[in-house]
């Protein structure tokens, strides 16, 4: 991964140059590498950079990747760096402000260019693979909106065509999947300007939303877990008690109430704790499983706000396990299988496992934090499953295992977190009274599946482009009647739907059947069931796919039953014969 960074960053440096030459009085901030590629931030003196320069500036780069240009680094004193980057006023504020105290500073140079930078890059520009301008966005110098507008172009790199152009296709793809204008167009979810980063579930939205509460608290139910709903306000104290205040502070939203200082809750671990102790608690009522479907707000920049995968208020399917240490690993094993048998059932089949270790800042003594990652490792091999290591990316009270799911265009995602937690038992006083009679401090472990619920809507939005599988789609059946003669069968269609549990609407408008398919098609109903003269007498329906594929006519109870075993069997296709 060190290579490829250094190729990507080394990538910006050759579009600066490129961009340079088309506009010799550009002024440049920062180009570092991204996950798939580079930016760099760029300012001219009139005008602008348009998408239509892109492929101009691209075939430029071509040219400089071909030249062969060593990348050599210089480490100058600071004085002579000032008079170098004398005409490029960022890198003076840069050298005047951020390394104002180093009296020697990095430069590389390649071909004609030259730029303040600490490395590291390839060798020479030939070593770059397959680059490709992507897009322009607006940005600020150091990302504050208080300071001057800048222009950031991106880039793509990977070592190889095959690899950039694959990479591209994921992105159309993406594209064409992208949630936020899904969800507008089946009428799921909104965001207005009177609540920047807090979403608006609507109708259908709300019914997917409580589907996915509903399938949660099966599974919960089914394991012995209770449920518990605390404050979304607590006083700051408790999170100075927790560490929020303090390792979690710039995320958080406070007010003053009474005149006291009171916080609004980004996680819903403290106020479980406080339900814990209110009583004095046995070995025997161990473990305890305790969920809670918290809604959190947590404080995100606007820039990096984007429809429900990045929010200042979601709901996390949360669940905290109280346990004696013997009992750790059995727990752990338990919420592998019900996260990866989750996983399965909204269609995930393939997964990456990391387990997140100690981070830089974080509680508590270094060899309990090797118990708790041990314990967690123990359970992942255990299932003999394969997993990867993040180091110091751990929550800052105890280590995680981070569950990773691969959709169907190949992006993946982290959804849920299993983490190992033995300081918050502690800070909060926690105690159970073990068979020998003593007081002992229970294990916790925070425990979500889906992670956010608001998030794993919008990635099965994009995993299914809206076409839900019958059991989770907000409507499952639209009944829809030929010519009004048909209308009060219809109703009574709908009304048996309605109560055979068939989540299902009804479209007597004036409009043709084809219309009325046509609109059933693309708010993607899994089933329309077509009334007309001959199936009213008859007592018949004939069911269509959103596919366009025609079931024939049969028996509503027929149709009501095969519905019931594609529900019951979660399948991915709408209809089993």
């Amino acid at each position: 991964m060190a290579e490829l960074n250094a190729m990507r960053h080394s990538a910006a440096h050759i579009m600066a140059e490129a961009i340079q030459r088309l506009y010799p009085a550009a002024q440049f901030a920062y180009g570092p590498e991204t996950e798939d590629g580079f930016y760099y931030d760029v300012k001219l003196p009139e005008g602008s950079i348009t998408e239509e320069d892109l492929p101009r500036i691209e075939k430029i780069m071509r040219e400089i990747i071909k030249g062969k240009h060593l990348f050599a680094r210089e480490l100058i004193p600071r004085e002579e760096a000032l008079k170098l980057f004398a005409d490029q006023k960022f890198k003076v504020l840069t050298l005047n402000n951020l390394l104002k105290d180093e009296p020697v500073v990095s430069v590389y140079r390649q071909g004609g260019f030259v730029d303040l930078c600490r490395g590291p890059h390839v060798s020479n520009t030939a070593e770059i693979g397959a680059v490709k301008l992507d897009r322009i966005a607006g940005s600020y110098w150091l990302g504050d909106a208080k300071n001057e507008p800048l222009q950031r172009v991106y880039g793509l790199c990977f070592p190889t065509k095959q690899e950039l152009d694959e990479y591209v296709h994921r992105m159309e793809e993406a594209r064409k999947r992208d949630h936020r204008l899904t969800g507008k167009q089946l009428k799921l979810f909104s965001f207005h300007d009177e609540g920047p980063g807090f979403p608006f579930m609507l109708p259908k939205g709300r019914t997917l939303f409580n589907l996915l509460v509903a399938y949660n608290r099966a599974n919960n139910d089914a394991r012995g877990y209770v449920e518990i709903h605390t404050p979304a306000m607590l006083v700051e104290d408790l999170w100075k008690t927790s560490g929020h205040a303090e390792y979690y502070r710039e995320h958080m939203y406070f007010a003053e109430v009474d005149e006291r200082q009171f916080a609004i809750k980004p996680m819903n671990c403290p106020g479980g704790l406080l339900v814990f102790r209110e009583e004095l608690r046995s070995y025997r009522d161990l473990p305890m499983r305790v969920a809670e479907f918290g809604l959190v707000h947590r404080h995100e920049l606007s820039g990096v706000l984007h429809g429900l995968f990045r929010v200042r208020a979601f709901t996390q399917d949360d669940a905290h396990i109280y346990c004696a240490p013997e009992d750790l690993r059995k727990e752990i094993v338990d919420i592998i299988d019900l996260t990866l048998e989750t996983y399965r059932d909204f269609g995930f089949n393939e997964f990456t496992i990391y387990v997140a270790t100690r981070p830089e800042k974080a509680i508590g003594e270094p060899e309990a934090w090797e118990r708790a990652t041990a314990a967690l490792k123990e359970a992942l091999d255990a299932k003999g499953m394969a997993y990867k290591i993040k180091e110091g990316e751990g929550a800052f009270y105890g280590p995680k295992i981070e569950f990773n799911v691969k959709d169907c265009i190949g992006r993946q995602w982290q959804l849920g977190t299993a983490q190992v937690d033995f300081f918050l038992p502690q800070r909060f006083g926690l105690e159970y009274i073990g068979a020998d009679g003593a007081a002992h401090t229970p294990v916790m472990i925070h425990r979500a599946i889906f992670g956010s619920l608001e998030r794993f809507l919008g990635i099965l939005i994009e995993q299914t482009m809206g076409a839900f599988p019958a059991w989770i789609a907000p409507t499952q059946a639209t009944v829809l009647p030929i010519t009004d003669a048909q209308n009060e069968v219809a109703r009574g269609v709908w009304a048996r739907l309605k109560k055979a549990g068939v989540r299902a609407e009804l479209d007597v408008s004036p409009e043709r059947l084809q219309k009325k398919i046509r609109n059933a098609q693309l708010q993607k109903i899994p089933y329309m069931l077509v009334l007309g003269g001959k199936e009213a007498e008859s007592g018949m329906v004939a069911p269509r796919l959103r596919d366009g594929r025609d079931l024939g006519a049969m028996p509503l109870e027929d149709f009501i039953a095969g519905f019931k075993r594609v529900e019951a069997a979660r399948a991915q296709e709408l209809w089993l014969e």
